[in-house]
């Protein structure tokens, strides 16, 4: 289910979504990924939950999961660095940690900027 919603994201709705600046909320996300794809709201909730399990899993194992037309998710390692508390101006030390990342792909930022050459 979730294929045929990625697959057609451009296309799903019929109009910009709530205005297309504001945020999606979960809900939002899970009934219009339901409508899209024909299926109830429980169907749409579990397939996109586990969609974010299996990209969890994949990266947090040193994976990486692509999706075609879309963009791909990969872990990243931050180094530890000192940083300054905005409020105090003292330094606080950040440790090293595992951050997720995305890269979108050429199609996406094709999509997301039409007049771009």
């Amino acid at each position: 289910m979730l294929a045929f919603v990625l697959k057609t994201y451009s296309d799903t709705w019929d109009t910009p979504i709530r205005g297309g600046m504001e945020k999606m909320t979960k809900a939002e996300l899970i009934e219009e990924v339901a409508k899209a794809a024909d299926c109830s709201k429980a169907d749409a909730e579990r397939t996109i939950a586990a969609f974010f399990e299996l990209v969890v899993a994949s990266t947090k194992n040193g994976g990486k999961v692509a999706w075609p037309g879309f963009g791909s998710f990969s872990a990243t390692q931050r180094k530890a660095r000192t940083g300054r508390n905005p409020q105090t101006g003292a330094t606080v030390n950040v440790p090293a940690s595992t951050a997720m990342k995305f890269s979108a792909s050429s199609t996406l930022k094709a999509e997301l900027n039409p007049n771009r050459k």
